[in-house]
C-alpha cells in the first residue's frame, strides 16, 4: 500500500460517517448537562431548603471549577494518549451522576455529583471538539463547531424542557433524572464500539502546515491566556460568556418562581435560551466561515449583554420570552466563532493544548459566574446581579472589537 493511500484525508465530506456519529456523541454530552438545568436550583430551595443564593448555586462553582480543570488536562491528555481513550473516560466518569442526584439524601451529594460531572463534561465534551477539528481542516471549521455545539445545546434545551415538565407531572426525583443515565449508558457505547481516534488527522495537518517549533504547554498557555492578541481575547470573551450562563443556569429558574410562574413554564423558559442558542448555531458557525469571526463574536456578547438587561427589567413571562430568545441568539453568534478562533491561530502541533486552555478559561466562567451572582444576589437581589452581569458582558465585547484583529484565512485575504 503506498503512503499517499496510508494518509488520513481532512474535510467534511471524507469524514462525514464520524463526524455525524461525533455530532450524536456530543448530544448525548449535552444532555447530561441539560437534566440539571431546571430541576437543580429547585431542589435547592424546595427540597434541601437552602435559602442562601450563594449556598444553592455551590453545585455550579464546583461543577465548573473542576470542568474548568478538567478541559486543561483533556487537551494535553489527547496530544499524549489519543483521543478516544479520553472520551470513554470521561463517560465511565459521568455514570453515577444521575444515579447520586435521584438518590441525595443531602447537598453534599448533589455537589459531589457535579464534580464527576464537571470530569465527565470536560473530558467528553473537550474531546469531541478536537476530534471534530480533527477530521475536517482548516476550511469549515466554524461549520464543524457550529454543528458541534449546536448538537450539544439543543440537547441541553429538549431535556431541560423534558426534566420540566417530568418534574411537574412526578415531582422534581426521580423522574428527570432517569433521561441523563440512558444518555450516559448510551454515550459510553457508542464511543467504546463505534467512534475511531483522529489524532492521525492532527498529525497530518500539522506535517503539511508551516514548522512552529517545539512549543511547550506553559507557551501554550501563555499565549492562549494573555499574549496573544486573538486566543486572549476568544479566552475572556469565552469566560465571561459562560460566567453569564452559569448566572442564568443558576439564578433564572429562581427568580421566575419568585414571580409566580409555574414548573412548566419555568422549564419553557430554560429551554427556550439553549434551543435557540443550539439552533442558531448552524447557521452562526457557517457564517463565520464566510463573514469571519472577530465582529460576530463582539456584536453576540453586546446583544447578550441587552438581553440580561431585558431579564433584570422583565416581570411577564412575556418579557422573559423575548428576552431568553435574544440572548440565545447573542450567544449562538458567539460560542462556535470563538473555538473556530483558536482552531485558526494555535498551529495543529499545539492546537489541542490550545484548545484545552481556552476551555478551562470559558468554563471557569461558569463557578466565576455562580460565586459572583451568588454574593451579588445575596446582598441587593437577583435583577442587581443579572444587572451586574450584563455590564461585564457589555465590557467584554468591547474588548473584543479593540484587540482581536479577523483571523479567518478567507477574510484575511
Amino acid at each position: 500500500m503506498t503512503t499517499s493511500a496510508k494518509s488520513p484525508q481532512l474535510g467534511l465530506r471524507a469524514n462525514l460517517a464520524q463526524f455525524v456519529l461525533l455530532v450524536a456523541v456530543n448530544a448525548l454530552v449535552g444532555g447530561m448537562l441539560g437534566q440539571e438545568r431546571i430541576v437543580l436550583p429547585l431542589l435547592s430551595e424546595q427540597t434541601f431548603g437552602l435559602t442562601k443564593y450563594t449556598g444553592a448555586l455551590t453545585f455550579i462553582l464546583a461543577f465548573g471549577a473542576v470542568k474548568a480543570a478538567t478541559n486543561f488536562f483533556a487537551g494535553t491528555w489527547s496530544d499524549r494518549y489519543g483521543r478516544k481513550p479520553v472520551l470513554v473516560a470521561g463517560w465511565l466518569i459521568g455514570l453515577p451522576v444521575p444515579l447520586m442526584l435521584i438518590w441525595a439524601p443531602n447537598w453534599g451529594w448533589v455537589i459531589a455529583a457535579n464534580v464527576l460531572l464537571g470530569i465527565n463534561q470536560g473530558l467528553t465534551w473537550s474531546t469531541t471538539v478536537i476530534m471534530k477539528i480533527d477530521l475536517v481542516g482548516p476550511a469549515r471549521r466554524g461549520l464543524a463547531m457550529g454543528l458541534n455545539e449546536a448538537a450539544g445545546y439543543l440537547a441541553v434545551a429538549a431535556t431541560a424542557m423534558a426534566t420540566g415538565y417530568l418534574a411537574d407531572a412526578y415531582g422534581l426525583r426521580p423522574a428527570p433524572f432517569l433521561l441523563g443515565a440512558a444518555f450516559a449508558a448510551l454515550g459510553l457505547g457508542l464511543s467504546t464500539l463505534a467512534v475511531r481516534e483522529t489524532r492521525g488527522h492532527a498529525d497530518h495537518e500539522a506535517a503539511r502546515a508551516t514548522p512552529d517549533g517545539a512549543v511547550s504547554t506553559g507557551q501554550v498557555f501563555k499565549q492562549t491566556s494573555f499574549t496573544e492578541p486573538a486566543l486572549a481575547s476568544a479566552s475572556q470573551a469565552g469566560l465571561v460568556n459562560n460566567l453569564n450562563d452559569g448566572m442564568a443556569w443558576g439564578l433564572f429558574p429562581i427568580l421566575f418562581a419568585a414571580h409566580g410562574l409555574s414548573v412548566a413554564r419555568i422549564g419553557l423558559l430554560g429551554a427556550l435560551y439553549p434551543a435557540v442558542w443550539g439552533f442558531g448555531q448552524l447557521a452562526t458557525g457557517a457564517l463565520s466561515d464566510r463573514w469571519g469571526r472577530k465582529w460576530l463574536i463582539a456584536t453576540g456578547m453586546l446583544l447578550q449583554a441587552g438581553a440580561l438587561a431585558l431579564v433584570a427589567a422583565g416581570e411577564t413571562f412575556g418579557q422573559w420570552i423575548v428576552a431568553v430568545t435574544l440572548l440565545g441568539l447573542g450567544t449562538a453568534m458567539v460560542y462556535p466563532t470563538l473555538l473556530a478562533t483558536i482552531g485558526d491561530v494555535a498551529h495543529p502541533a499545539w492546537r489541542a493544548r490550545a484548545v484545552g486552555v481556552y476551555r478551562l478559561w470559558r468554563d471557569g466562567g461558569f463557578a466565576a459566574g455562580a460565586l459572583l451572582a451568588g454574593v451579588v444576589a445575596d446582598l441587593w437581589g437577583i435583577p442587581a446581579a443579572v444587572w451586574t452581569v450584563a455590564a461585564l458582558t457589555a465590557l467584554s465585547g468591547l474588548i473584543v472589537a479593540t484587540r482581536m484583529y479577523e483571523t479567518h484565512p478567507r477574510s484575511n485575504r
